[in-house]
């Protein structure tokens, strides 16, 4: 009979009686028998022997790692416990980091709700974003505070315009009822004050502001900073009559400085160089004068 067989055989129904003389022999057999052998009849009757030997299946032993190998003992589980608690500490990593990627991105209200998620190390750095952020919303708040344009008479005038604050543009617009014009000026006013909200657009009848102003001077539009006055636009020569658009108007403003126009050119002008090429093309030529006479 094969030398392992015999060692196998000889096995005692005890690990207390084997000698270590015996333990020694014993995994080099196992090391190096195969798996072929291992599965002969007389070895599964001392299967439970050698599992039996083996005190803590899951201690990191030569022994174990030995039977692991050949199939005695099943893989090394981590106990459900520490499962659990390696699990619970890998979420609360990434959500720790989630957190410190993200809160730049939450609003406020967002940064109060999570203030107890963050670690010491953001801490500062999320206090001075905090504080960064609420500037910036007072800044947006003081910059987009107007939005439409507001009517005002006369009284209101110091307030309005000579007091509107540092570094506020006021576009007035002098009008009256009844002049189609003056009608069409304020309803672009309109979209312009919706447009440019940290500009403060305002509208006043024209005598309420400035007794016995003449109707001919309307429609009338001042531009102020700071309630120093900048522009004038006086008349209805100057805004091109009826067929007025809203960008001629805004590029007409926007040379003033009060408002920053992304128009690229003056809109006037497309028109202006359509009627020349007009009037161009339709003015005879010398030559043509010349055929004419022959």
């Amino acid at each position: 009979m094969h030398t392992d067989t015999l060692l196998l055989l000889s096995l005692p129904s005890h690990p207390d009686h084997l000698s270590f003389p015996q333990v020694r022999e014993l995994q080099t057999v196992l090391q190096h028998s195969s798996s072929e052998n291992l599965q002969k009849p007389f070895f599964p009757s001392y299967l439970k022997t050698l599992q039996g030997w083996s005190k803590d299946p899951n201690a990191d032993t030569e022994w174990n790692d030995i039977l692991r190998k050949k199939g005695i003992l099943p893989s090394k589980e981590k106990p459900k416990e520490q499962e659990e608690a390696v699990e619970e500490q890998e979420q609360q990593r990434l959500q720790q980091n989630s957190v410190v990627k993200t809160y730049e991105d939450m609003t406020l209200e967002e940064l109060e709700e999570n203030e107890d998620e963050f670690n010491e190390e953001d801490e500062q750095a999320i206090k001075m974003y905090r504080q960064q952020r609420i500037a910036e919303w007072k800044a947006t708040q003081i910059k987009n505070k107007f939005g439409e344009i507001l009517e005002i008479s006369g009284q209101d005038y110091v307030q309005e315009v000579t007091k509107a604050g540092k570094g506020i543009w006021v576009i007035l617009h002098l009008y009256k009822q009844g002049i189609p014009l003056c009608t069409l000026i304020n309803q672009h006013l309109s979209g312009l004050a919706r447009k440019f909200p940290d500009v403060k657009f305002i509208k006043a009848i024209s005598t309420t502001c400035i007794p016995n102003y003449p109707d001919r001077n309307l429609p009338t539009i001042f531009t102020y900073f700071e309630g120093d006055i900048k522009a004038q636009f006086v008349g209805p020569l100057v805004f091109g009559g009826m067929n007025l658009t809203r960008d001629e108007l805004e590029w007409k403003i926007s040379e003033s400085g009060a408002i920053k126009t992304d128009l690229e050119e003056n809109p006037r002008k497309q028109i202006q160089d359509q009627l020349i090429s007009s009037v161009r093309s339709s003015v005879p030529t010398r030559r043509d004068s010349d055929s004419e006479d022959d």
